[in-house]
């Protein structure tokens, strides 16, 4: 069974999205995780993975939306973080490449979301986009400052820096459908030295459809070519790849097992 980690399928309703979650079983993604991006989809995402088994969520606010209302609190975040259908807070983070929210705006944000997590006991999903050196320096004073905190690095196209940054502080990384595009040779040579134990896959659907998709919607299903150019790069075969992102899912999202 294959997981993808990463989705928005609020993107997708009614028939429409029952038709995504069928091909997804169908293409053996047997659970996924639908991600916020704005603190407001909270009851609509959790109503959404508590009407499908293998459904799950996350509460928080994407790094382009911290603007657009004032600041969550770390208490919100975590009482609703609470219910057994979230299973992680984010995704939050720091995007520099489209700057839709103030630079320190977008740090505050961050760092609040980090101590939520903390306080939940679940993963934080992190966004980095053009800020490598900003995240690393996050997560380290926030390590130092308050202790350990689970999170993870989704869609990730950073820099071997920040990889090997998040690594040191037993952070996951997740690779997305940019895996499989021609020009992500400098992606793939970090995705084959990444430790075992610490990689995921993802959709980031409807966004970043891998290729043969590629330029088409994405959809849950398609994680599995994803995965099977991870294998490849990792020396796998599909199945083998298969169970260890499961086993790697269920260690970071604790309240999946």
């Amino acid at each position: 069974m294959l997981i993808d980690s990463h989705c928005h399928l609020d993107y997708f309703a009614g028939d429409d999205l029952a038709g995504v979650l069928a091909r997804a079983r169908e293409a053996g993604v047997g659970e996924m995780v639908s991600i916020s991006t704005r603190l407001d989809q909270a009851p609509a995402l959790i109503a959404l993975a508590s009407a499908h088994p293998g459904l799950w969520c996350t509460v928080g606010v994407h790094p382009h939306h911290v603007a657009e209302a004032p600041l969550a609190e770390e208490a919100a975040l975590a009482a609703l973080a609470a219910h057994p259908k979230v299973v992680g807070i984010g995704e939050s983070g720091l995007d520099y490449f489209y700057d839709r929210a103030p630079r320190p705006r977008q740090q505050e944000s961050f760092r609040i979301h980090i101590r939520a997590a903390r306080l939940a006991g679940v993963p934080l999903v992190i966004h980095a986009r053009d800020a490598d050196d900003d995240i690393a320096a996050i997560l380290r004073e926030e390590w130092a400052a308050g202790g350990a905190f689970a999170f993870l690095l989704h869609c990730f196209s950073a820099g071997r820096a920040l990889a090997e940054a998040a690594l040191a502080l037993g952070g996951y990384i997740s690779f997305s459908g940019m895996l499989t595009f021609p020009k992500s040779e400098a992606i793939r040579a970090i995705a084959r030295d990444v430790p075992a134990e610490r990689l995921l896959v993802e959709t980031d659907a409807p966004y970043l459809a891998p290729v043969p998709h590629r330029g088409k919607r994405n959809e849950p299903a398609f994680v599995a070519h994803t995965a099977m150019r991870l294998a490849e790069i990792r020396g796998l075969d599909a199945a083998a790849l298969a169970h260890l992102t499961t086993e790697n899912f269920r260690r970071l999202f604790t309240k999946t097992g």
